[in-house]
């Protein structure tokens, strides 16, 4: 990230602008709903420009901006559409101590002005980098459709009410008043008219100062392969609301990212034959943080109910007396066969399939190896890195065709995906060739079609 957002106070204080032309209107009409002191030096300005300062809403001032023009400016706007003027009435703007923007010059700016979602005092800023202006305006339009225009006397009103608010405890007490300020009653008072909502917010903290707190609790959820965008909607609300999130080891940065930041996050993952956070530990602290009150998130790769000891916890809960519910997750299964342009069961091929874990070695040893041995057979194996040379000795040992097919692939989903089409009989050396160090999963007697691995770039960005 090279520009961290903020939200400048700029109420009273001294915004600069160079220019009189298209791109001065352009950032004037957006700097004039703020309450700063705007001054504007040009020799020729535009007629709405010169219409603003007979309104006194700017202070106009008809010649070139020169030394110490922008003394004491929070801002400095180059808009005079020229490189070499642009150039020059920076360098001055800097010298004299303001941030200085210059117009369709990401380069030499020093801050940018992102594309905005205004619902006063509500807003939303869409930043690119300066790299896709088109893709903000679209994520503008798109916002704009979805946010109603009574977002913004919703939160004027809410916000003259916060110190009212301040008799709720703090934390998850007073965001569940919000929410339900925001999300329930605020909009329904709306449609009854704005005059109602200030009496409907009375009614509502009253009820909430009187209410039982809402007890602690705690949401299995399955976060799917990696990708953000596969994360369903009941587990991203799950998170939203999380006081606690206890999460994995395979959980990628982009999922963590959608928890609220005041949330306490727990790293309990696990590493084959490496350093592990043990099984009773992570079930002690799931029912101490909801047996204190916490709204707690128990964050599983792919899906909780697959290879995820889900019951050792749901166990514990059960035995504290602790109240939990599942949201369940993409497997990463579907995700492979998916990127594979495959599926598990196919008609006249196989009508059933395996979900198999290699890391538990005596399952494996159990295992109907015999069955899967068969034609046409098709099985989904976890964590089977480290037993490839086990899984080939089995199969090929009950009879399996060696040029049975196999797909690994590793990373599912995310953008270091890869995969790797290989047979039974290459199975070992095959994967130790690919040196795949992420987590892999065995797709055995599928190859990847053609199709799918020649998708064009567009569609592979999409996928």
């Amino acid at each position: 990230m090279q520009h961290f957002p903020i939200f400048l106070d700029l109420a009273g204080r001294r915004v600069v602008l160079s220019g009189g032309g298209d791109a001065a209107l352009a950032k004037l009409r957006l700097l004039l709903k703020t309450e700063a002191r705007l001054t504007v030096f040009t020799e020729a300005p535009a007629p709405e420009i010169s219409d603003w300062a007979n309104d006194n809403r700017l202070t106009l001032i008809r010649r070139r901006f020169d030394h110490g023009d922008a003394l004491c400016a929070a801002l400095f706007y180059a808009a005079d559409e020229d490189a070499t003027e642009d150039a020059r009435t920076a360098a001055l703007a800097r010298a004299d101590g303001a941030l200085v923007n210059i117009v369709d010059n990401l380069g030499d700016s020093q801050f940018i002005t992102p594309a905005m979602v205004d619902r006063d005092p509500v807003t939303i800023a869409i930043g690119t980098e300066g790299a896709a202006p088109v893709l903000a305006r679209a994520i503008k339009a798109d916002l704009e459709e979805r946010l109603p225009a009574t977002l913004g006397p919703l939160a004027r009103i809410g916000k003259s009410f916060r110190k009212m608010a301040e008799a709720l405890p703090f934390g998850r007490a007073r965001r569940d008043f919000w929410r339900d300020y925001y999300f329930n009653t605020g909009p329904k008072a709306v449609a009854d008219g704005l005059d109602t909502v200030p009496q409907a917010l009375d009614h509502l903290l009253e009820h909430h100062l009187t209410k039982t707190a809402r007890p602690g609790h705690v949401a299995f959820v399955g976060a799917g392969p990696g990708d953000p965008e596969l994360l369903t909607l009941k587990a991203r609300r799950a998170l939203d609301e999380a006081d606690v999130v206890l999460y994995d080891r395979l959980i990628t940065p982009g999922i963590l990212e959608l928890a609220r930041r005041e949330a306490l996050m727990i790293d309990v993952g696990k590493t084959a034959f490496g350093p592990s956070t043990p099984q009773d530990e992570i079930n002690a602290l799931i029912v101490e943080h909801a047996q204190n009150g916490a709204q707690v998130v128990r964050l599983k790769s792919g899906d909780a109910t697959i290879f995820g000891r889900l019951d050792e916890e749901i166990d514990a809960c059960d035995d504290a007396g602790v109240t939990w519910h599942i949201v369940p997750g993409i497997t990463a299964a579907s995700a492979s066969v998916a990127s594979i342009g495959q599926s598990l069961t196919r008609r006249g091929r196989n009508a059933s399939v395996r979900f198999l874990t290699g890391h538990d070695m005596k399952g494996f040893a159990d295992h109907d190896w015999s069955q899967l041995a068969r034609a046409g057979e098709v099985a989904a194996i976890y964590m089977g890195k480290a037993s490839a040379r086990f899984i080939q000795g089995r199969l090929i040992m009950h009879g399996a065709d060696r040029a049975t097919p196999i797909t690994l692939i590793e990373n599912a989903s995310r953008p270091d995906q890869r995969i790797v089409e290989t047979t039974l009989d290459s199975l070992p050396n095959d994967l130790s060739d690919a040196g795949l160090d992420g987590p892999v999963l065995t797709l055995f007697g599928l190859a990847p079609r053609d199709a799918a691995l020649a998708l064009p770039d567009h569609i592979k960005e999409l996928a």
